[in-house]
Order: structure tokens, then sequence, then C-alpha cells
């Protein structure tokens, strides 16, 4: 394993437009929309990519058969190292990467489902990530029935930005408040000033843009996710902008709102939650 430096992330662009499944977080990576990092199996012609997003999540592409590489895999997934202090998600493509983990760390692993108690913090957990397809037809018919017109919305400003509380927040998907202002778009219901609930551009890569929400606890249930989503996902369409979901199947929050909104499950794939 070794650290790609930064110059070199181009090498990372064409093998990862092979990956069939969502990969914008690792877009934003490699073209430098923020600031994460890259192993690979080798820094001349590299076949293996292991691309972290400082969000907590990473990819892992390419050759499946570098020993290696596979043995520095196992050992970063354990944490043997001690260099984490955070759990770590990990998407994996081809299958084979995810067939050689699931056997390899066999006695390590334990379902989510077996785990909902969070008391097994000492094993990697399995999860999946579920990929949509927006249907705009379903999306508008939703909008016309249940989305309310009485609650302000308003494009999230620096203030927002700087002020928002949360687990996925603008701020952990964007480098700075600068950053936020020129490239990404968000909308946010406020209480007073303070902000309930805020629809934000996670990444935005070429002519998608995917979706990031957060809903401060005293303010879910008001419906609130649903109407800042739909003010950005207006503002996609306005745009020529293809809106773009990604959430834990084990999130039913998540699951069932991308649905509503018009977004249609098609790849399921296994998530690792990976030691601390």
């Amino acid at each position: 394993m070794i650290l790609l430096d930064k110059k070199e992330y181009y090498k990372a662009s064409e093998p990862l437009q092979q990956v069939e499944i969502n990969h914008l977080f690792a877009d934003a990576v490699v073209q430098g929309h923020i600031d994460g990092q890259i192993y690979v199996d080798n820094t001349l012609k590299p076949e293996v990519f292991y691309v972290e997003h400082p969000y907590g999540m990473s990819l892992l592409f390419g050759c499946t058969t570098n020993e290696s590489f596979n043995k520095w895999l196992i050992q970063h997934a354990l944490n043997t190292p001690k260099i984490r202090n955070r759990f770590e998600w990990l998407q994996a493509f081809p299958n084979a990467w995810n067939e050689l983990i699931t056997t390899e760390l066999a006695n390590h692993l334990i379902k989510q489902k077996d785990n909902e108690t969070a008391i097994h913090n000492d094993k990697i957990e399995e999860n999946t990530r579920v990929n949509f397809r927006f249907n705009k037809a379903k999306y508008l018919e939703f909008k016309s029935k249940h989305i309310r017109d009485n609650v302000p919305v308003f494009p999230t400003d620096r203030q927002m930005f700087e002020s928002m509380q949360g687990s996925v927040i603008p701020a952990r998907f964007w480098n700075n408040a600068d950053d936020f202002i020129e490239k990404a778009m968000a909308f946010s219901v406020m209480d007073g000033s303070t902000v309930a609930c805020t629809a934000f551009s996670a990444f935005v890569i070429g002519n998608q843009l995917e979706i990031g929400i957060e809903t401060s606890d005293n303010y879910r249930g008001k419906g609130y996710a649903a109407i800042t989503c739909s003010a950005l996902i207006d503002y996609c369409l306005e745009n020529d902008y293809e809106p773009v979901w990604g959430c834990k199947l084990e999130n039913t929050a998540s699951y069932l709102l991308a649905q509503k909104l018009g977004f249609e499950p098609t790849v399921y794939w296994p998530f690792f939650r990976l030691l601390k």
C-alpha cells in the first residue's frame, strides 16, 4: 500500500469510470473537489486503488489478486495499525472484492440485523448500500400531492453553513465555506436563527448532483426533509442536473424518503463498517 501523491490522482480517474456502482464521493476526491486520500499498489502503474473521502467513506477498486495489497487491506479493515479513531464505511468493486473480504474476514463479521444494539463494535458490520435511479414523473406526482407551500425554504448561506450541527452536514463534504458557496447548492428550513433542516449537494460531478440531507433532532417528523429535498430537486431540474440519491438500506427513513421523492432502487451492494 502506497499513498499516492495528489499530483497523480489523475491515474485513478479512468479506472474509476469502470466502477458500476455510484462513486461520486470517490470522484470528488480524485478530481480534487475535497481533500481525501488515495492508496495504490504501485505509483508508476497502479492497478489497485483505495479512495478515502474525509466523511468516512471509502471505495476499493481494481485488480483483486495483488497479495501484498490484499494483506494490507485485511489489516486496514481490522485497524490493526490503530490509525483510525472512528468507523470507516467501505464499498468495493468488482464483487470479487466483496467475496475476498467476507472470506478472509469471516470470523470478524457481523450482520447489521444481528448488531442493532451496537454492542459488537469489535466486529466489522455488514450493511447494504442502495443506489437509485430518479423518476421525474413519480417525483412530480408526489410533489403535486404532498409538498406544502406554506413552509418557507431559503437558500443556505454562509452563516447557516457555519452554524449547522449534525452528522450529515455540508461542512463534512466541502473543504470550507468559500468552497461551498462557490460550488454547491443547498436549501434550508429555519426556525428563527436555527437551521431545522437542510438538503444540499454533497457531490457535484459533471451533470450529476448527489443529495445530502440533515434534519435537526428537534424538528424530525414534520416533513421538512421532503420539503427541502424537493427544493433541491427542482433546482436540479431547472439547471439540467441529474439528482442522485444513495443511502444504507438500514437507514429506513432515508430509504423510504428517496422513494417518495421519485427515486427507484436499482442496486443493492455490500457496505462494510470497518473497525475503529
